[in-house]
C-alpha cells in the first residue's frame, strides 16, 4: 500500500496513556482548562493526527531524498514546509499551550506533547519548525517586554515568522559560558550586534516572511562567564518604522550536511558584518543564560518526544514487515516442504518487537507523565506546584536521554527485523535510524544530561527532588501489590528503587568530599540506571490500568490491548531492569579509570 494507509503510532495507545493513565479529560474540571473536555481533546488529537498523515508523512522521502538549498544566503526548502507551518499557525497550535490573555488556548501540554508524538512519527524534520517558533515565542512571552510581545508574538503564533534559538558558536558549543557574540550599547533603545552563531536549526528559509532569533549575547563590559550573558531578539528583517520591513545585516553563510534529519537545515549566522544588527535586550541584562534555561525544560521534553516519535513509526514500520515477510519455519517443524511462515513467527524477532514496544510505549508514558506535572502546575496550589516543579527537574535530564538513547537501539533492531533490506533505501528504516541520531546530541548532550541529574538535580533542595521520584514510584508499589498478576513486577521494582535510592545516596556522600570529578566521573551511566528504574515505574502504571481495564472489558479487542500491555510490561521487568543490579556494581566499586588519567594513554 502507500504511505498513506501505513501506521507510524497507536491511536489506541495515545488514548489509553491520555484518558487511562493520566486522566488528561478530567482537568476540565478546573477553571483553567475548562474548554477541554474529552470530546474537545479528541477533536484536536483527530486534527493533529489527519495532518500527521496527509501533510507530513507523504513528505518524509522526499524531504530527506532532497534536503534544503542554500544559495546567496538564502535557504530554500520543500513547498510542504510553509502548508504545514501556516496550518499550524491557522488552527492556533503554534500558540496552543500558552494563556488565552497572550493569544494562546490553554491547551494542556500532555494533549500538545501527544499532538507532537504524532507529528514527530510522520515526519520529525518537518515537525521541528513549529515547535521552534513555539520555544522562542515562550522566551518573549515570559521575559519580553510589552513592545517586543506585541510587535513579535502574533506573527510568531500565525507562522508568518519563524522563532529560532541562537545559542551556539564555533568556540563554544555545549560550553556556552565561553559566548563570544558581542552586544554593543547605542543610545536608541537596541544594541549592536556582532559575531557568529552556528548549528541554528531553521535559521533562515523560504518558507516564512522573516525569521525571529533569541540570541545570547554578552555586553560590552558584563563580567566573565555564565555571569555576563544577555538575552537579545534578534530578527532577520527588522521593523522599518514605516509598518515595513528591512535587513537588519544578519547574513546566513551556510547550512550543514547532515546525515539524518535533513528536511530542516541547520545554519551558520553572520551578525554585524556591516556593524549594523541590531538586538533588543530581552528582560535584564546579565541574566539571559538564566532566562534560556528556565525554558530549556521544554526543549529537552520534545526531545523526547522526537525521539519517541522515531521509535514508533520504526516500529509500527518493522511489525509490518514481520507480519508479511515469510522466510523459514518454527523450529518444531521438521518439514522442509511445508510452506514458510511469517518472519514474525520466530522467536527473535518477537523479542525484537518487545524491545521496541517496550521502549517507546515506556519513553511516550514518561514524557506525557512529566507534561502531566506541567499541566498540574497551572491548576494547584503553591505547595503542590513545589512539588511538580521539582519532579519535572528530576525527570527531564531522563525524558531527554532515554528515548535517545534507547530510541537508536530500538530503531536498530527495526532495521534488523528487515534484515538486507534494512540496510537499503526500499525501506524507512535507514531513515528512521539516521534521523535518530541527533537526539543524544542536540538541547544538551547525554554526558551534559548526566552531569546535571547527578550534580544538581540528586542534590538540589537538599535531595529533595531525588527523594520525591522515589516517592512516586514507591507509591505506585504499593497499588501494584495488590494485583496477583502485578507483584512479580511490584517487587522487582521494589528491589531496584532500594538499590538506586542507595547508589545515589552512597555517590552523593562521596561528592560531598571534594571529590567533583570523581563524583560525577560516570554521571552518565546513573542516568541511564535512574531512566531504567524510570522506565519500570512508567511500565507498573501502565500495568495497573491494564488489570483495572481487563476486568471492566469483555470486548475481545481491549482484552488483547490489556494484555499485550501486561505482557510488554513483563519483557521490560525480565530483560531491561536487571541492568539496575550491574550499573549500581560500576558506579559504586569505588574504581576510577576515567579520572586522572593522562590522554597519552589514547595515543599509540
Amino acid at each position: 500500500g502507500g504511505v498513506m494507509d501505513e501506521k507510524f503510532v497507536s491511536r489506541q495507545n495515545l488514548n489509553f496513556l491520555l484518558f487511562e493513565v493520566f486522566e488528561t479529560d478530567k482537568l476540565s474540571q478546573y477553571e483553567y482548562f475548562s474548554e477541554f473536555n474529552k470530546d474537545t481533546l479528541d477533536m484536536v488529537l483527530r486534527t493533529a493526527y489527519v495532518m500527521a498523515e496527509r501533510m507530513m508523512r507523504p513528505y518524509l522521502r522526499e524531504m530527506d531524498k532532497t534536503p534544503p538549498v542554500y544559495k546567496d544566503g538564502e535557504v530554500y526548502v520543500n513547498p510542504a514546509v510553509k502548508e504545514f507551518i501556516s496550518k499550524c499557525g491557522e488552527i492556533g497550535f503554534i500558540a496552543a499551550p500558552f494563556p488565552v490573555e497572550d493569544g494562546g488556548q490553554q491547551l494542556p501540554r500532555t494533549i500538545v506533547a501527544a499532538c507532537n508524538y504524532m507529528f514527530s512519527a510522520a515526519n520529525y524534520s518537518l515537525s521541528v519548525y513549529p515547535g521552534l517558533t513555539s520555544g522562542a515565542a515562550n522566551l518573549v512571552l515570559n521575559f519580553g517586554s510589552k513592545e517586543l510581545k506585541d510587535y513579535y508574538l502574533p506573527k510568531m503564533f500565525s507562522g508568518e515568522w519563524q522563532g529560532t534559538m541562537a545559542l551556539t558558536e564555533p568556540e563554544a558549543g555545549s560550553s556556552l559560558s565561553d559566548i563570544k557574540t558581542k552586544a554593543i550599547r547605542t543610545e536608541e533603545g537596541f544594541f549592536k550586534i556582532k559575531g557568529q552563531k552556528i548549528f541554528i536549526s531553521a535559521g533562515t528559509h523560504n518558507a516564512v516572511d522573516n525569521v525571529i532569533h533569541l540570541m545570547l549575547a554578552r555586553i560590552e563590559g558584563a563580567p566573565a562567564g555564565v555571569k555576563g550573558i544577555s538575552l537579545f531578539v534578534v530578527p532577520k528583517l527588522r521593523g522599518d518604522g514605516k509598518g515595513g520591513l528591512e535587513p537588519n545585516d544578519l547574513f546566513c553563510g551556510g547550512i550543514e550536511h547532515k546525515l539524518g534529519y535533513r528536511g530542516s537545515p541547520i545554519t551558520q549566522l553572520h551578525m554585524g558584518e556591516n556593524g549594523d544588527c541590531r538586538g533588543w535586550l530581552v528582560g535584564e541584562e546579565n541574566l539571559g543564560l538564566n532566562y534560556m534555561f528556565r525554558m530549556m525544560n521544554e526543549e529537552r521534553i520534545n526531545v523526547g518526544i522526537g525521539a519517541t516519535g522515531i521509535a514508533s513509526a520504526a516500529y509500527y514500520d518493522s511489525l509490518k514487515y514481520a507480519t508479511e515477510r515469510k522466510q523459514g519455519r518454527p523450529l518444531e517443524n521438521k518439514d522442509p516442504e511445508s510452506p514458510q511462515c511469517e518472519i514474525i513467527e520466530h522467536t527473535d524477532v518477537k523479542r525484537m518487537l518487545l524491545f521496541q514496544r517496550a521502549v517507546t510505549e515506556g519513553s511516550l508514558s514518561l514524557a506525557l507523565q512529566v507534561s502531566h506535572y506541567l499541566d498540574r502546575m497551572s491548576i494547584c496550589s503553591a505547595e503542590e506546584k513545589e512539588k511538580y516543579d521539582l519532579l519535572t527537574e528530576f525527570l527531564t535530564p531522563i525524558v531527554k536521554s532515554y528515548p535517545s538513547e534507547k530510541g537508536i537501539l530500538s530503531t536498530s533492531a527495526g532495521l534488523q527485523i528487515l534484515g538486507g533490506y534494512g540496510f537499503c533505501e526500499d525501506f524507512n528504516l535507514e531513515l528512521y535510524y539516521r534521523d535518530a541520531r541527533i537526539h543524544p546530541i542536540h538541547e544538551g548532550t547525554t554526558g551534559i544530561q548526566g552531569q546535571d541529574i547527578l550534580g544538581r538535580k540528586a542534590t538540589m533542595k537538599k535531595g529533595e527532588a531525588l527523594k520525591l521520584f522515589i516517592r512516586e514510584t514507591v507509591s505506585c508499589i504499593d497499588e501494584a501489590k495488590n494485583y496477583p498478576e502485578l507483584s512479580p513486577c511490584a517487587d522487582k521494582l521494589s528491589e531496584a528503587i532500594n538499590t538506586f535510592a542507595k547508589t545515589s545516596e552512597a555517590l552523593i556522600a562521596h561528592g560531598s568530599q571534594g571529590k567533583r570529578e570523581e563524583f560525577l566521573s560516570d554521571a552518565t551511566l546513573y542516568l541511564e540506571m535512574a531512566g531504567t528504574v524510570a522506565i519500570a515505574w512508567q511500565w507498573l502504571l501502565q500495568g495497573i490500568k491494564s488489570v483495572k481495564g481487563l476486568e471492566k472489558n469483555d470486548e475481545l479487542f481491549f482484552k488483547n490491548f490489556y494484555s499485550a500491555k501486561i505482557h510488554t510490561m513483563k519483557y521490560f521487568f525480565r530483560y531491561e531492569l536487571p541492568a539496575v543490579d550491574t550499573l549500581a556494581k560500576i558506579l559504586t566499586d569505588g574504581e576510577y579509570l576515567t579520572t586522572g588519567v593522562s590522554a597519552d594513554i589514547f595515543i599509540d
